[in-house]
């Protein structure tokens, strides 16, 4: 199970972290992917001045997840783990 973690916290919100999580979560069924991801919420992951915060499995790298890039980083770091 791959878990993605999105930060809600103010900055984030500000940012559009919902609708980062709302276009993950179509994505994880248009891929069919929901038995092996799982989407939370998570609250300041301490990189507020770039985009929302995003971390795969708890991770030491935090992505700077957008609208505009939000697809490219689900195929990239959620669809190439499961594909390994």
């Amino acid at each position: 199970m791959i878990t993605v973690s999105v930060c809600v916290g103010s900055a984030c919100h500000l940012k559009g972290s919902y609708d980062v999580i709302n276009r993950i979560q179509v994505l994880i069924e248009e891929y069919k992917v929901s038995d092996k991801v799982e989407l939370k919420g998570a609250f300041c992951l301490g990189h507020c001045t770039e985009g929302v915060s995003v971390t795969v499995n708890e991770e030491d790298k935090i992505y700077s997840v957008n609208r505009e890039n939000v697809d490219s980083f689900f195929v990239e770091e959620i669809l190439g783990r499961i594909r390994q």
